[in-house]
Order: structure tokens, then sequence, then C-alpha cells
């Protein structure tokens, strides 16, 4: 839905401070509108109620009779244009009102109901004093009160003025996502383990002895030629070979399975139920 906010600023400065920083912010430009007020040379103290206004109220008029405000609301903003300043209005969509606002409001628009109240005080306006047929549109629909703020926002589709119930229903979408169940870890370290085994070892000495003989020379003898003889001594020594072997295997491996599962849940959706209490003679064609 399209809507309207309104806005006033003091000086056209701050007003098209106001509009570039919404044409940044990827308002179109075209949809961004300026009222320029009386001029300063012109510009009177205000009228003082609603029959009597300046002349020069008629363009203001004519500017602010498609705005669907309160009637209050465009009898203030009349005035504000009468003492001089800027009007500025933006059309956008309903999603983009808060930002409008807030550029709005940053760049300096003035708060209308402070701004109306003061006039009152100082005695220079006497504010709304009702509807009268110098200005009120025949047959126009009566909008409600909107909170005090430095914007006014309006809702318009095209030509045709109206309020909308949006009528909701929630759908429902069912997808996968993998959860966890824990996981299997397998970890291999080294174990020493202390072991004793016996083993036989041969050990052989040499021993020199001297005995005495008494024979006489023998041929094998060989006299009296230098001679060695010699005699090693020897002993086994226990030697440790180690060798690995696979004993073992421990496999880690996955397999799948397709279950189905029931997904239970509740969706919501809006009813829009219409109670017409009008008399059947205003109540016009039913659609």
């Amino acid at each position: 839905m399209e809507q309207i906010v309104t806005a006033y600023f003091d000086n056209v400065s701050d007003a098209e401070r106001a509009r570039d920083s919404l044409v940044a912010a990827g308002i179109n430009r075209s949809q961004i509108s300026l009222v320029p007020g009386a001029p300063a040379s012109t510009a009177g103290t205000g009228q003082k109620t609603h029959d009597d206004a300046p002349q020069e109220q008629g363009g203001f008029w004519a500017a602010l009779k498609d705005l669907f405000v309160p009637e209050e609301d465009r009898h203030t903003y009349a005035e504000a244009l009468s003492r001089g300043g800027v009007m500025l209005t933006v059309q956008m969509q309903e999603a983009a009102v808060d930002q409008v606002e807030e550029i709005l409001e940053n760049a300096g628009a003035v708060d209308m109901h402070e701004r109306a109240a003061a006039w009152q005080s100082q005695g220079g306006w006497k504010g709304y004093a009702g509807q009268t047929s110098g200005h009120a549109e025949s047959g126009a629909v009566e909008p409600t009160s909107l909170a005090p703020g430095s914007s006014t926002v309006t809702g318009q589709r095209g030509g045709t003025r109206e309020e909308a119930i949006p009528v909701v229903e929630e759908q429902l979408s069912v997808g996968k996502r993998l959860a966890s169940q824990g996981r299997v870890r397998v970890r291999s370290y080294v174990v020493e383990t202390p072991i004793r085994e016996q083993v036989s070892l041969r050990e052989e000495r040499v021993q020199v002895d001297r005995r005495p003989v008494d024979r006489p020379v023998a041929g094998s003898d060989h006299p009296f030629q230098d001679r060695t003889i010699e005699a090693e001594a020897t002993r086994e020594e226990a030697v440790v070979a180690k060798q690995a072997r696979v004993k073992e295997e421990v496999v880690l491996k996955k397999d799948a399975k397709q279950r189905t599962e029931t997904v239970a849940d509740s969706v919501r959706r809006t009813e829009v139920k219409v109670e017409d209490e009008r008399a059947p003679s205003a109540a016009g064609p039913r659609r």
C-alpha cells in the first residue's frame, strides 16, 4: 500500500536538504514535492480563524486538499504556510515510512503539534475552529487523527482513499538438516611391556699350565726351533632382535538407511469478519 508522509520546514534549504537525503536513500525524486509558503516579505502573523484566512491561503488549500489528513492537520499546515516555510510531501510504499520519517526528523522537520501550541499561546492564532463549508470536501471520508510528531502519514492508492487489513496465512515448509548423534573415535598409542627371557650362553676360557715332564725328545717336538701357539678365549652373548607383526585391525565404517518421519505442527491465518451496522438505505450496493 502506498503512503504519503508530510513534513514542514522553516526554510527552503532544510527542505531541499531533506529531499536530497531521501533521494540518496532510494526514494524517487518524482515522488517528492515541495510546497513553498508565503514569501518572507508578505508572510503575516497568521490567520485569525478558519473563515478569515488571508487571500493567499487559497493556493495553500489547493495544495493541501488532496492530502488524506485530518481537517485539523490541514488547517495547521495552511497556517504554517501562511507564515512562510516549506511543506514537503513524500509518496512511498508502506515499508519505507519509518526510514522516511527518521530522515525528515534528522533534517530538522518541525513538530507541528508543538508549533501550533506555541502560536496559540502567543495569541496570534486561535487554532482549528471546526469544519466550514469554505474548505470542507463534500462527502469526504473522515480520517483518523494521527499521533503527534514532525510529520504526517497518510494512505492513498491511485485516486481512491482506503484503509486495508491484510489477510495473512502461514505456510509450512519442511526441510532437513544434519544432527549429530555422537561420534566414535579410534586412537592408537604405544604401550611398552617388560619381558624377561632366559638363554643359555657358552663361555670358553684359556688357561696356561706348566707341568714337569721328563722324556726323550721326539721327532714331533721340533727342538731348537722358534714356535708360537695361540688359543682364543670366547663367550656367547645374548642378542635381542624384534620384528613387528600385525596381529589385528580395527576398522571404522558407516552405513546409511532411509526412514520416514511425520512432522506435526500448526500454521496460523487471519480471518476477516465484516460487521455492517449501517442502515439499509446507507449501506449501498453490496459487493
